[in-house]
């Protein structure tokens, strides 16, 4: 079973939906999950440069980001820890296959917009950065329009 479970959040229904089978699938085997959130976005929007209070807001969100998910951990009877990834320049992909390593992860668990097209293009698929760059299997999640639920 798999009993170290990484999940990549960024407060969004998908993620949400992703975060929920994966508490399922750690209370289900005995596991613990990590919750990482990273802030690569601002590298791409700043050319590598963060900016004054965009950082610190962008902290301040992510620490709600996390906080949230901890909170649903917690009322699903299941252990989590925390990480904030602040690594300029590093694609999600690879901080995320970095932080399953490191921690020693069975799983990563990993929401989808399931973005196709230009939106792809544009936008890229962080889902598809991790299954690229991961040690360990990935079960991804494909959003829908139903909210998750605990």
């Amino acid at each position: 079973m798999f009993r170290r479970v990484l999940i990549p959040i960024d407060g969004s229904e998908t993620a949400n939906k992703a975060l929920v089978i994966a508490l399922q699938l750690a209370r289900a085997s005995g596991g613990r999950v990590r919750l990482v959130h990273s802030l690569d976005e601002l590298a791409y929007l700043w050319g590598y440069e963060y900016r004054g209070d965009a950082l610190t807001l962008a902290r301040e969100q992510a620490s709600k980001v996390l906080d949230s998910a901890a909170a649903m951990a917690q009322s699903a009877g299941v252990t989590a820890e925390q990480q904030l990834v602040e690594d300029p320049g590093v694609r999600l992909g690879e901080a995320i296959a970095s932080e399953a390593r490191q921690w020693e992860a069975d799983l990563i668990v990993v929401g989808t917009h399931g973005r196709r097209g230009i939106g792809r293009v544009l936008l890229g698929s962080g889902a598809e950065q991790i299954v690229r760059s991961a040690p360990v299997p990935v079960l991804v999640i494909r959003g829908d329009d139903q909210p998750a639920k605990a």
